[in-house]
């Protein structure tokens, strides 16, 4: 829509065949975005005849583009936080609103730029194209189905129709998800694996509270990993989420755990803590900065490693000398060490491909959760 008013402000009168081949679209699509154009009280003109087609009414030119200084701060502020993964239109864009800053706030902003400092996520960024982004996301908006080329975390390629629900954008990475309507399944795609994106003809309807976002979250948690673990966590919701996020494990009450699930009831409800790991070793030390009475279920593997921890914990602590304590984080740097392990699961997760295998249904992501031994280490 913004290309077509380009287009209309250079002039003339533009025919429906020039527009539609300028844009790349159909000129139904055309059509469309010029009743956009008009009700956003942009006074474009509709020309008849054999050399009609669409124009700006004479004398129309659109207001220059007014930034108080929060504003241009915020916008200058937001393409920077992209800049260590820039692509080429964030530093021309900011390059271009720095070049008509009044001179006070020029000198303000390169001190900031001075002093800033950028780190770059786990694994680098992974930018969507922004044709794809805008198909989609116009496909979303309409309800129309939409033909993509992807690209999947093995390299193979594959034409799929998908049914979008909405995009998300979570930790660094853009998803679509929606249906598959060849196998009636979800998919939860990343956008920057998409080549193209072609919208279909008709239309679907998008099922009654359906939430994108929590889509995508909790598949990551339902993702296959080598090892399923089930805990019971007597506490509150609340208290597992600090340390066990949605896109970790997903929470459940147990109906009529009380004591027979082990522990009183008086502390809290019991609830089932379910997860997916491709490593065990960083689990010890959130159960223990959990502090709450909790019963591993499976797997056995993990009973082991927290009688390992736990031994260690309290020969550490009976030792009473720091040569007992060898390589272990300072204790005011613990909890900040357990936090940290879950945060690179939680970065390593994100930075996958969230699609549900064809032939299971599955939620699959690549890689290997990867965490230093000092983030489990006490």
């Amino acid at each position: 829509m913004l290309t077509l008013l380009e287009l209309l402000q250079s002039g003339g009168v533009r025919t429906m065949a020039e527009l539609a081949d300028r844009l790349g679209v159909e000129g139904r699509t055309v059509r469309r975005y010029v009743g956009q154009l008009i009700d956003l009280g942009i006074p474009v003109e509709s020309v008849r005849g054999r050399y009609g087609g669409y124009r700006l009414a004479r004398g129309y030119r659109l207001p220059p583009l007014m930034l108080d200084d929060d504003e241009a701060l915020a916008v200058l502020l937001g393409l920077m936080a992209r800049w260590p993964v820039a692509d080429t239109a964030s530093e021309t864009a900011a390059a271009k609103i720095r070049r008509v800053l009044p001179g006070r706030l020029a000198s303000r902003l390169e001190a900031l730029l001075e002093s800033v400092a950028f780190t770059e996520r786990p694994g680098g960024a992974a930018v969507p194209d922004g044709g794809v982004l805008l198909a989609v996301a116009d496909a979303v908006r309409h309800c129309r189905p939409v033909a993509i080329r992807y690209t999947d975390r093995s390299g193979r390629r594959s034409e799929r129709t998908l049914h979008p629900y909405g995009i998300v954008s979570h930790a660094g990475r853009w998803y679509v998800t929606g249906e598959d309507p060849g196998v009636g399944e979800s998919r939860t795609l990343r956008l920057d694996r998409v080549e193209d994106a072609r919208a279909l003809p008709g239309s679907f309807e998008v099922p009654a509270g359906v939430d994108p976002a929590r889509r995508v979250v909790e598949g990551f948690a339902a993702a296959a990993y080598r090892y399923e673990v089930s805990l019971r966590v007597r506490g509150t919701v609340e208290q597992v989420r600090a340390r066990l996020p949605a896109g970790i494990a997903t929470v459940a009450e147990i109906s009529g755990g009380g004591d027979a699930a082990g522990g009183d009831a008086a502390g809290g409800r019991w609830l089932r803590v379910e997860l997916r790991a491709e490593r065990l070793d960083w689990l010890p030390g959130v159960l223990a900065a959990l502090d709450r009475p909790f019963v591993i279920e499976r797997p056995g593997e993990l009973r082991d490693l927290v009688l390992a921890f736990a031994g260690r914990l309290a020969a550490r602590a009976s030792a009473g000398d720091e040569a007992a304590v060898g390589d272990a984080p300072p204790p005011q740097d613990r909890p900040l060490a357990v936090a940290d392990a879950v945060q690179h699961e939680g970065d390593h997760r994100a930075g996958e491909e969230a699609s549900h295998d064809e032939a299971h249904g599955e939620h699959e992501c690549d890689g290997h959760q990867k965490f230093p031994p000092s983030e489990v280490q006490t």
